[in-house]
């Protein structure tokens, strides 16, 4: 396939992904048809996927297909690779998954395909049901990508690996993969910094950062930082409509309990609004169901930490935050550009150098 061929059909995965979510038709009347037709085994793997894995409810898939349905454009597809001197001849890259949101996976085919390699993907088994229908309908647009992309049960035959797992796993692959170029991905999490001058609006917006995809994703604020404990029932109030949303579902209900019990055996201190816990603690990672929060006297002190463990960061929302180079925007962190690397290591600048 040519790059223009590569750029179109991923162009038109975009244009499905937005009529999945709004049914409304294109100005080709033959590939609105074509949607159509599709629509219905969409919404089938749709079901298929909450069914298999019940975080994976319908409204975050759909959120999921909007984002990307945004970044999907020939002009964002251009934009993003004009610069990279890709090679003519194409490697096989090994793909490893993970599976914690809706089609996580999907930027590293993206760029491996895009870039004119080869992708032997190793599914989640959290997230096979979502990959496999959005490699269908590639399949759909070119048959070409049948021997591009391949979903395989085990490695072989690769020149270079992209694989995520915990930090426990990065440990595995590390050794494993030792003697190919590869990217290891290991836990990661985001925070944000508040100062007192947010609008209600931004802290809305704030709420969901924490709350999208249940806070599964690494690009989930985990961690809040204040500047004067008289703004926690500000933070408090801007979160009460997710409430239903999220103590309504059965597992995030049982985690809320759990972790609310095991704070209350340790006499652990922490405020409770019902639905989501907030604790004071240092940690940048938090359970699913708990927000840690630190109250800070410099912002200085805030901003060098935060550099100092940039490994372990993903996003950094906040006003006094624009110079750390993972800052991201109230409400925007699980709406990344295609610029926006997992770990943030360039994907089509180690693509580009295999």
């Amino acid at each position: 396939m040519t790059f223009e061929q590569r750029i179109s059909a991923f162009n038109e995965l975009g244009q499905f992904f937005n009529f999945i979510i709004d049914n409304e038709p294109t100005t080709d009347e033959k590939l609105t048809q074509k949607f159509e037709k599709w629509k219905e085994e969409a919404e089938s793997a749709i079901r298929n996927a909450e069914a298999h894995n019940n975080w994976f409810i319908k409204e975050n898939t759909t959120l999921a297909f909007k984002s990307w349905a945004t970044a999907l454009t020939t002009e964002n597809l251009t934009n993003w690779t004009k610069d990279y001197p890709f090679a003519k001849q194409a490697k096989n890259v090994g793909i490893i998954m993970a599976g914690n949101i809706p089609l996580v996976g999907f930027h590293d085919m993206l760029s491996v395909v895009i870039s004119g390699n080869n992708a032997l993907i190793k599914t989640s088994s959290k997230d096979d049901k979502l990959m496999k229908f959005v490699i269908k309908y590639l399949y759909s647009i070119d048959e070409e990508f049948e021997s591009i992309i391949k979903i395989i049960e085990r490695l072989q035959n690769f020149d270079a690996v992209i694989a995520t797992g915990s930090n426990n796993t990065a440990r595995y692959f590390e050794q494993y993969f030792s003697k190919v170029p590869n990217i290891i991905r290991k836990n990661r999490t985001s925070v944000a910094v508040l100062n007192g001058t947010e609008t209600t609006e931004e802290l809305t917006k704030l709420a969901d950062d924490i709350f999208n995809y249940f806070g599964l994703g690494c690009r989930n604020v985990t961690k809040i930082y204040l500047n004067d404990e008289k703004q926690i029932p500000t933070v408090f109030e801007s979160l009460y409509d997710w409430g239903v949303k999220v103590i309504n579902h059965p597992k995030y209900a049982n985690n809320y309990d759990y972790n609310r019990a095991i704070y209350l055996l340790g006499k652990d201190d922490f405020l409770d609004n019902n639905f989501v816990l907030l604790k004071k603690d240092t940690n940048l990672h938090s359970p699913i169901a708990v927000v840690n929060f630190e109250i800070y006297k410099d912002i200085n002190d805030v901003k060098n930490y935060l550099i100092e463990n940039e490994d372990h960061i993903q996003c950094v929302v906040g006003h006094d935050m624009k110079e750390n180079p993972n800052h991201v925007e109230f409400g925007q962190t699980q709406f990344p550009k295609l610029t926006d690397y997992a770990d943030n290591i360039d994907t089509l600048q180690f693509l580009a150098e295999i």
